[in-house]
């Protein structure tokens, strides 16, 4: 049985659905380790050896794989290269499907594909032939020491090379209880619900825009931060706003109905209204419900005893001395943010 990764509720116009995330796939991979070839000792991720605690250079790393308790077969980027060489070296087109066909479920990490010199006019070929055929392109290719199904597709005036999942890596629904048994104890929709449901779907539909959407919960995390940073010369403990809304995923069915109408026009709203296809009792889970007790007395303006921590905060704040109930004379520094890409 998968393990549930996340609880909360589908946000549908007034209407909240709570729901248990599961993983929809899981990786199989051969595991290949970082080795220091001098000693066959382990590498770990830092390039230190693991035996002795010194670093390893680059030039003395080679590819081991460990078929019983410390024994390994050696490989090198070579051998790797020489054991399929088309394989590392080409994206294989093995066959063009309607790029209706190819469920969202199995994409996995896109890449661009840039023109060598020369290639240019063969690139542009297959991007306009894909596009009037209306098809994409089924492909195999290994990318660092893993063989990966692709598909590949125009986009804009790109090519994009985007990794799938096999097949036997994916999760069958019935692992997580999504059973034709449970949906079928499921009421069917009515046909006025249904009739309301879809207007609600018209009112909220529009074109793809991405650059609509962003990271709304960093924003708050950053404006906490800085909250924190301006407060950080007092013995005051800033409180959070508390007129936020808090979602309450309870167990009682609700009229349908009556929300759908009631989600219609008010596009963008985001209260919280919570329906289950079942009636239930008690509350469903959801992060913080352990600590409900100590929000008791909200409201009230917290004051605690400096830590070590804190004072030692307050000294490296150019020099300056803390003080209770005033504010630092120095403007306090905003918060930044770094990202981070996983290397494929």
């Amino acid at each position: 049985m998968a393990r549930a990764i996340w609880k909360g509720a589908i946000s549908f116009g007034l209407v909240n659905v709570p729901v248990t995330l599961f993983p929809a796939s899981t990786t199989h991979k051969l595991d290949l380790d970082w080795l220091d070839k001098r000693t066959m000792s382990p590498v770990g991720y830092k390039r230190v050896n693991k035996e002795n605690g010194k670093e390893v250079p680059r030039d003395q790393i080679v590819h081991g794989y460990e078929y019983e308790k410390g024994n390994y077969v050696v490989l090198s980027d070579d051998e790797i290269r020489a054991a399929n060489p088309a394989a590392t070296q080409t994206v294989d087109i093995l066959a063009f499907v309607d790029a209706t066909e190819v469920s969202f479920m199995y994409l996995d990490t896109p890449y661009y594909l840039v023109p060598e010199r020369g290639g240019a006019k063969a690139y542009a070929l297959l991007h306009a032939a894909l596009i009037r055929a209306g098809k994409l392109g089924i492909a195999r290719v290994v990318m660092h020491t893993r063989a990966h199904l692709a598909v590949l597709a125009p986009a804009g005036d790109a090519l994009v090379l985007d990794t799938l999942r096999w097949q036997d890596e994916m999760r069958d629904p019935a692992e997580v209880g999504l059973t034709r048994e449970k949906l079928g104890k499921l009421a069917a929709p009515g046909d006025r619900e249904l009739d309301m449901a879809i207007r609600l779907i018209d009112e909220m539909s529009g074109p793809w825009r991405p650059d609509d959407y962003h990271d709304t919960f960093q924003d708050d995390l950053k404006a906490l931060i800085d909250r924190k940073i301006a407060s950080g010369q007092t013995r005051e403990i800033v409180q959070i706003d508390a007129g936020a809304p808090k979602l309450e995923h309870s167990g009682n069915v609700t009229d349908l109905m009556a929300l759908l109408r009631q989600s219609l026009g008010t596009r963008g709203k985001r209260e919280a209204v919570t329906v289950e296809a079942e009636a239930v009792a008690g509350k469903a889970a959801r992060p913080g419900a352990k600590a409900s007790d100590k929000g008791k007395g909200e409201g009230k303006t917290a004051t605690v005893r400096k830590t070590k921590k804190a004072s030692e905060v307050s000294k490296a704040s150019k020099g300056s001395k803390a003080t209770v109930g005033k504010t630092a004379k120095t403007p306090p520094k905003r918060a930044t943010s770094t990202k981070s890409s996983k290397a494929r």
